[in-house]
């Protein structure tokens, strides 16, 4: 299930999804309902020993190697 980010053209909210299949529109903002919102273009970032950013740094714990 992937999560996406987007983004409020009306409030400038910026928020995550949880997608769970392709036909979905567009998801409205949580803060104020518009439906304006558009989806930001996330990477996922690894460090040098294979593991996300996060798990090396402690938010979560979990080891991607």
């Amino acid at each position: 299930m992937p999560l996406f980010e987007y983004k409020c053209a009306r409030c400038q909210h910026a928020f995550e999804k949880l997608i769970l299949s392709s036909g979905v529109n567009k998801p409205k903002c949580p803060k104020c309902h518009s439906s304006k919102t558009e989806q930001l273009f996330s990477t996922f970032s690894a460090g040098k020993e294979g593991r996300s950013q996060a798990a090396a740094g402690g938010c979560g714990g979990a080891r991607f190697t």
